[in-house]
């Protein structure tokens, strides 16, 4: 019986890790871009969503620097490119929208 539970919680947990690798992709940034209140530098990102429409919760995180974490808008929908729109606020680019093959984020 011990088998049996410890095979089911094994493979619960790796479903878990699965489903938790769907939400999130890598992004590079050519240039700076604002996102909230935080400027990212340059360079690649890990991009990580929870939640679903209105609701959702962005998270940038990138090696030596803090984790940055915005709320945003979830749509899951397909899309037939990866991208980025930033809208320029002050002298700085503002990060507006991510696009990923299945999903856009919307700041």
């Amino acid at each position: 019986m011990k088998r049996i539970f410890g095979f089911a919680l094994m493979c619960a947990l790796l479903s878990v890790a699965a489903l938790a690798a769907s939400n999130s992709q890598t992004i590079n940034f050519s240039g700076a871009v604002q996102v909230g209140t935080t400027t990212l530098p340059a360079g690649e990102y890990k991009v990580s969503w929870t939640g679903t429409g209105d609701s959702g919760k962005v998270t940038f995180e990138k090696k030596g620097i803090a984790p940055v974490t915005v709320s945003a808008k979830i749509v899951d929908e397909k899309n037939g490119h990866t991208g980025i729109s930033t809208d320029t606020q002050g002298g700085k680019d503002v990060l507006k929208t991510i696009v990923f093959s299945k999903v856009s984020l919307i700041l």
